[in-house]
């Protein structure tokens, strides 16, 4: 039997596992069919067509990825191309700004965040909102989120664009191109169209050689 072409081979999406919710998002992708890799090294970054910065702790994931010498490689990873999805915490990892006075990770977002902004565990709410930047004709898609010590984007900067508010006005989600950040956790509603969208541009998108 012939082998797979490269445009026909299921990608390889890692999800960061140092902390937080990741296995919420490998069960996602394996519900939708993807290919889900743990990443906790600098090596398992490799051979990868897409990466997920989960919710849980930003201040334990920001001293982790800095412990491991994963900062430079996840940003090498999105200069190439790859699609990169943070949700929760993981949003404000990928932020350039954080209100709260901690430094910036990745700085792979033009946004600025401020953490738990919508209150502690107590305070987790559910919402619907229209998401717009998933769709390749542009239009929104109607989705239930689930906030949990959400942060909010204060506001979004010249590079990225704001694709779901909520009803009051309150950014909750941005894009950069192929970064996207969301406040809410889609792997813990049921919600896969926001996993589908990340595999479907790592399907679409030609990865560039590591440097």
């Amino acid at each position: 039997m012939a082998a797979r072409s490269a445009s026909s081979a299921k990608p390889v999406i890692g999800v960061l596992a140092v902390q937080g919710d990741f296995r919420e998002h490998l069960d996602t992708l394996e519900t939708i069919g993807a290919i889900g890799r743990e990443v906790r090294l600098p090596a398992d970054l490799h051979g990868l067509s897409g990466l997920i910065l989960p919710g849980g702790e930003s201040t334990a994931m920001r001293k982790l990825l800095h412990r491991w010498n994963l900062v430079a490689p996840i940003r090498d990873l999105a200069a190439r191309g790859a699609p990169i999805l943070g949700t929760c915490a993981g949003a404000i990892i990928l932020a350039n700004r954080i209100a709260d006075g901690d430094e910036p990770v990745l700085s792979l977002l033009d946004v600025e965040v401020r953490r738990n902004a919508f209150g502690r565990q107590l305070e987790s709410f559910e919402a619907d909102l229209q998401m717009r930047g998933l769709r390749s004709d542009g239009g929104a898609l109607t989705m239930h989120a689930v906030f949990i010590r959400a942060p909010e984007i204060l506001s979004v900067g010249a590079k990225a664009e704001t694709v779901a508010t909520l009803d009051d006005g309150r950014v909750v989600a941005a894009r950069q191109g192929n970064v996207l950040g969301i406040s809410f956790h889609p792997e813990i509603a049921g919600e896969v169209r926001v996993h589908r969208w990340l595999v479907n541009q790592a399907r679409r998108t030609r990865i560039a050689p590591a440097r």
